[in-house]
């Protein structure tokens, strides 16, 4: 299966760190969806908006023990959801995603959140904001 990311696992060396691996990727666009700020967090989420279109990157053939990481990585706040995407030659993929659950949606805001903005200025908040990467690789449930 693969994966479609939106937010701070765009960023390889983040990937890398949470799933254990890193797996051939490619741009990808995500339509009927829009990428929020969280209030207070250096990462976004997505919610459903049917005339939106979500820019991101799609994850080939994402293992199982990767599967299990990434779970654990985005936590209750997620839930994951299978789409389809666009992926890099145009065609239509079939990927899963991480959307925020409705009991989180007091959260949103209404700016949308911006990954080069993450790279310029969020990046090293959130990593060093972020202590789970260690659970992850001895598979406890991490928070954010």
């Amino acid at each position: 299966m693969h994966l479609f990311a939106y937010g701070t696992l765009m960023c390889a060396e983040i990937m890398q760190q949470v799933a254990g691996c890193l797996p051939a990727q490619g741009p990808a666009t995500l339509a009927g969806f829009r990428r929020c700020r969280l209030r207070g967090e250096e990462y976004p989420a997505i919610v459903g908006q049917p005339d939106a279109v979500v820019q991101g990157v799609v994850y080939f053939e994402v293992s199982a023990a990767a599967w299990q990481r990434l779970d654990r990585f985005e936590g209750e706040m997620y839930e994951r959801r299978a789409v389809q995407v666009n992926g890099p030659d145009g065609r239509s993929l079939a990927a899963d995603t991480y959307v925020i659950r409705p009991a989180f949606a007091p959260l949103l805001l209404p700016a949308e959140w911006s990954y080069a903005e993450f790279l310029h200025t969020g990046r090293q908040r959130f990593a060093a904001g972020y202590a789970g990467f260690a659970a992850l690789k001895t598979g406890q449930e991490a928070e954010r």
